[in-house]
């Protein structure tokens, strides 16, 4: 434990550069537990978090990954113990402070979930951040109406990404059965189906921007990519429904019409996975690692940490599908 491998972002001749180093604890944020990390995984934000004017991290060297899923070395917290394991996601992790892209990681104890029955430390980042937000997104809509015996017709966007194809997987574990895809390419076709969607619609044939309303084909919308997608789809949204949002890989501005609001009574419910209070994040977590377990045939790639720079090229350049997890053991 003297030293060991982490992913390092530095600033350096005023570009971004990020690469595996060798590191020790003392390069470790302060924390209460200590982690010995098993896996992490990659998401949007990991990829944004090396880019320079990313928004994701300001002060440097800074070691990524907003998730990590290990087990506890050490505690000065009497609510963990050595030998636990244990789930962190969110929070300030690979941000302001270190993250999961290293062999360990000191954490608040506030930050963190004991892994829950029937799910083993892989599968918990099979999920991550991506699965956790896909989660509470689909709880959203289900406090607003949605319900699998009514049938509702659901459009999933960025649907063969890392929370669109997880909600895709668990809304037809659920049981609903009508979920049409969003895709922008001809190899995402069969991804999507194989995920359990009913209908492809491509990107390039959504619907036009500039109607404030149009044909209303859809019950309920799981967004995950927000920008001119999302603008392009509220005006689609059946009376009385919802549509959820929890990404910007299309971009922060969202360009609409209060008529969909106030004529059809639709709803825009904000998904948040970052700063959600611990105490409701176990209930959760139980929920994917029960009911809405899809992570034995979940679309995943495990990788090695020298291989994060390769998959955070491909998220970069719209060429990822599904989820990568890396192993860190």
């Amino acid at each position: 434990m003297d030293s060991f491998q982490a992913l390092v972002v530095k600033e350096q001749d005023e570009q971004i550069i990020y690469e595996v180093d060798t590191v020790t604890l003392d390069d470790l944020s302060a924390g209460d537990v200590l982690i010995q990390v098993a896996y992490s995984s990659i998401n949007y934000k990991d990829m944004l978090a090396v880019q320079k004017n990313g928004g994701v991290i300001r002060n440097y060297p800074m070691i990524p990954g907003i998730d990590l899923s290990g087990t506890v070395v050490q505690s000065a917290d009497g609510r963990f113990t050595a030998g636990q394991q244990v789930i962190v996601t969110g929070f300030a992790m690979g941000m302001t402070h270190t993250g999961g892209f290293a062999k360990y990681a000191r954490v608040p104890a506030e930050w963190i979930v004991p892994l829950p029955a029937n799910l083993d430390l892989r599968e918990a980042m099979v999920f991550g951040t991506a699965g956790y937000t896909a989660a509470l997104s689909i709880i959203a809509l289900e406090q607003h109406g949605m319900k699998v015996e009514d049938n509702p017709r659901i459009l999933v966007t960025g649907s063969t990404g890392g929370v669109g194809s997880l909600a895709v997987q668990m809304l037809t574990t659920i049981g609903y059965s009508n979920i049409a895809a969003l895709v922008r390419k001809e190899h995402q076709v069969a991804v999507a189906q194989s995920l359990g969607a009913t209908d492809i619609i491509f990107a390039s044939e959504l619907g036009d921007l500039k109607k404030p309303l149009q044909q209303q084909k859809y019950d309920y919308v799981l967004d995950t990519v927000g920008g001119d997608v999302a603008a392009t789809v509220i005006p689609q949204i059946a009376y009385g429904g919802s549509i959820s949002m929890c990404g910007n890989a299309g971009g922060i501005q969202l360009s609409t019409n209060v008529l969909p609001f106030i004529l059809r009574g639709i709803q825009l419910l904000g998904i948040d996975s970052v700063n959600v209070p611990i105490e409701q994040r176990a209930d959760v977590w139980a929920k994917m690692a029960n009911d809405w377990n899809i992570a034995h045939n979940a679309l995943t790639e495990e990788i090695t940490l020298e291989e994060v720079p390769q998959t955070i090229d491909a998220i970069k350049n719209g060429q990822h599908l599904g989820r990568t997890i890396v192993n860190m053991l």
